[in-house]
């Protein structure tokens, strides 16, 4: 029932997100702050909750909106002080979730503003090719967090960088967005059982200059078959659901089996949310971010 549930607030709240992002995408560069982006996101979730019937009760902690340099600071709480306007080749971090009776989402988006330079987009794809690297993942029973964070972290420690937190967290149903004991973490030591939910939000964070994070929440299916395997394997499904930013990727640093994991995947968020977004302005702009790589 907490699956379902889940599920269902996933599809809600990533029609919310789109209607977001198509509406952060026709802001003008510099016309925008981050408090702006905050108050606007949680506008989107309440407006779609009540057009839904499944009202956003709470945000699910604090929404953390950096742009720029302060996305650089991992757990950043902007406030009047530190309030920063989104400039043209910037990248604008967006970690934020909702309370919903059915359920608690938790999702982060890395998102391009005006032309951003090369360096960036090379560490964009990096953190995506550690995030769809626990997406693919299949284990055997027993596997225990710790034992999979390295997963995310390959194609970075190759390029001499790393991030200074964990994978994944548990998350909990219209409870705490942080709730354990599971974890994709070094400390990750409670063995990983099929209906538990857990973040995959893999990140670069280059003080003073940018920062960047990806995060889906997936729920631990049960042993599958795999075709020539010996034994059944645990993996993860993907619940939410919205598009990742194709503008920072750089397509020549992603493998055939990458590439054809974030176009399936795109296809899904399309295929889920299209009907949620008929007649919205917005499908125009689900439907451009979601082709094929």
């Amino acid at each position: 029932a907490e699956i379902a549930g889940s599920a269902a607030v996933h599809r809600q709240d990533g029609a919310a997100m789109v209607r977001f992002l198509a509406w952060l995408d026709d802001q003008q560069p510099g016309s925008l702050d981050e408090i702006g982006a905050a108050r606007q996101l949680e506008q989107f979730r309440r407006d779609t909750g009540e057009a839904m019937q499944m009202p956003l009760k709470a945000l699910s902690f604090d929404t953390i909106s950096g742009a720029g340099p302060n996305a650089a600071i991992m757990h950043y709480r902007v406030n009047t002080q530190t309030n920063r306007r989104v400039e043209s080749g910037e990248m604008l971090l967006i970690d934020s979730g909702g309370q919903y009776v059915g359920g608690t989402t938790d999702i982060t988006r890395t998102i391009a503003v005006g032309d951003v330079p090369e360096e960036q987009k090379r560490f964009f794809t990096l953190v995506l090719k550690g995030m769809i690297a626990i997406s693919l993942l299949r284990f055997p029973q027993g596997t225990r967090g710790l034992d999979i964070d390295a997963f995310a972290r390959i194609a970075l420690w190759k390029a001499g960088a790393d991030f200074a937190h964990g994978t994944g967290h548990g998350v909990g149903s219209y409870l705490s967005v942080h709730e354990g004991p599971q974890t994709i973490s070094r400390r990750g030591v409670q063995e990983l059982l099929p209906g538990m939910i857990v973040s995959n939000e893999p990140g670069y964070y280059r003080d003073g200059g940018f920062g960047i994070r990806i995060e889906n929440l997936v729920t631990v299916h049960p042993p599958r078959d795999i075709p020539g395997g010996d034994k059944p394997m645990l993996g993860f499904d993907t619940l939410t659901l919205c598009p990742i930013e194709k503008r920072l990727i750089l397509k020549d640093l992603l493998d055939q089996v990458e590439r054809e994991w974030l176009d399936a995947y795109h296809a899904r968020v399309r295929e889920e949310l299209s009907p949620l977004l008929s007649g919205d302005s917005a499908l125009g702009w689900l439907e451009a971010a979601t082709t094929p790589l």
